[in-house]
């Protein structure tokens, strides 16, 4: 008897500690998400998103008055809890077809931005909530994610370019005169720093690199030369090129116009719920919600889940998950003001370009934006609008090479096929919609052809 009231007690006191079982185990995977693989590299990762992140939000608060402040806080949220959850460096970023509405756009204000993040968003939600986003990212063949991909890396890399060779007015989305060569943002300035960043960073590591000694069958290679390559790496790796990069913009930001720095003010504009009227709703589904849809599906869903699972095979990241977070972020943020929000492939390919490989990188830069959002709120504003856009250009220009690079796994001569008639109809007309249902009907007709002459 004594031995059942033993094993009773047991199973009663088993039962309560179940969920803190639960929980530890959360909070135990919650932190190795964020544990830095490597503290340098970590940091540096986080600013590989900068060259994409920094101009749409300079835009959008300099032509048509978002709050940045409140953007800041809300995507620091943002970026600590993907970094949380996922473990990789995934990005937080501006939905850029409603911001490029935005900037074109004079009647396009805040409240229509905010409607059109809260629809696209609330589809989004529901596609990934009733399983039909996984349906999607089955369905859909490699070659046309690939398409997406290389269309949206060479889309950055243009454009960065643009950045690199002209003067910019970002409040109107115009490219101005030639960059002078001289100057705090000059051409010379700029073609330095992406030499440096080549030096240190060359054309980065492959994803899967076979060891040495097994690439050497059992040989011994001289122990000095592995020594010194192995240093020399060390040695690279250790150097935060685009943490340099950033940090230079920021220096010389103030140095052309130090009186920015008298003009900030400490705390956040006071947070309010933004006002959304019935012809704000209908102008930000027609105009922004719908061409951002294509885009927000496929690459900040379909092919961020792709890139993910090649770059962290090891690590979980679902199309549901995606749809998910990127659904309840805007449908809590944009009410408040914050820039509508999503993942993107080239921000995460621009992270582990520079070295992120940790759900860290990506809470760094969260907090770093939140503390920036807290204590300066708006007033930051005066300080990035003088950062030297040619900079601006070379770390969006890493971060979109990185991202076509993914387009390389394409072995067959089909599989290209249909991801350049992908790509090409994307770049042209484009619309990533538009490329994609190119891409689609031409792997359709292939395959169809293939079936018919067997």
């Amino acid at each position: 008897m004594a031995n059942n009231t033993i094993g009773t007690e047991d199973l009663e006191s088993a039962k309560p500690n179940q969920p803190q079982i639960k929980t530890k185990n959360f909070i135990a995977k919650a932190g190795d998400n964020i544990a830095f693989r490597s503290k340098w590299a970590e940091i540096n990762g986080a600013m590989g998103d900068l060259g994409t992140y920094i101009p749409i939000i300079l835009a959008l608060s300099l032509a048509r008055n978002l709050d940045l402040g409140t953007t800041l806080i809300f995507t620091g949220i943002y970026n600590i809890v993907t970094g949380l959850l996922y473990g990789v460096p995934m990005p937080v970023q501006p939905m850029k077809s409603i911001a490029a509405v935005a900037i074109s756009n004079t009647s396009f204000g805040v409240p229509e931005i905010m409607a059109a993040g809260i629809i696209t968003s609330g589809v989004v939600l529901v596609l990934g909530l009733t399983g039909l986003m996984k349906v999607a990212y089955w369905l859909i063949p490699l070659s046309v994610v690939r398409g997406i991909q290389l269309a949206q890396g060479l889309n950055f890399a243009m454009t960065a370019v643009k950045y690199i060779r002209k003067e910019q007015n970002l409040g109107k989305g115009k490219s101005l005169g030639e960059r002078p060569w001289t100057g705090l943002d000059g051409l010379i300035l700029a073609i330095v720093a992406c030499c440096f960043i080549l030096v240190i960073n060359g054309a980065g590591k492959e994803v899967k690199q076979q060891n040495e000694d097994e690439s050497n069958n059992g040989e011994n290679p001289n122990p000095t030369i592995r020594q010194r390559k192995n240093f020399m790496e060390k040695l690279a790796d250790s150097i935060p090129s685009a943490v340099i990069i950033f940090v230079l913009g920021l220096i010389l930001a103030i140095i052309r116009k130090p009186s920015a720095v008298k003009e900030l003010r400490a705390g956040p504009e006071a947070i309010r719920v933004i006002d959304i009227s019935r012809q704000a709703w209908k102008d930000g589904f027609i105009k922004g919600a719908i061409p951002q849809l294509p885009l927000t599906l496929l690459n900040s869903v379909i092919a961020v889940c792709k890139l993910s699972k090649d770059l962290f095979p090891e690590k979980q990241v679902s199309a549901t998950s995606l749809s998910v977070t990127v659904g309840l972020m805007n449908l809590i943020g944009c009410w408040f003001g914050a820039m509508p929000c999503c993942h993107g492939a080239g921000g995460l390919a621009g992270q582990y370009k520079f070295g992120g490989r940790s759900g860290g990188c990506v809470a760094a830069l969260g907090a770093l934006k939140l503390v920036l959002g807290l204590v300066l709120g708006g007033s930051i504003l005066r300080v990035l609008v003088e950062f030297p856009v040619g900079l601006l250009g070379v770390l969006l220009l890493f971060a979109g090479i990185e991202l076509a690079m993914a387009a390389r796994d394409m072995s067959t001569k089909q599989e290209a096929f249909v991801m350049l008639v992908c790509t090409s109809v994307s770049l042209v007309g484009s619309s990533a919609a538009l490329g994609f249902l190119c891409g689609m009907v031409a792997h359709g007709i292939i395959e169809l052809r293939k079936l018919v002459l067997k």
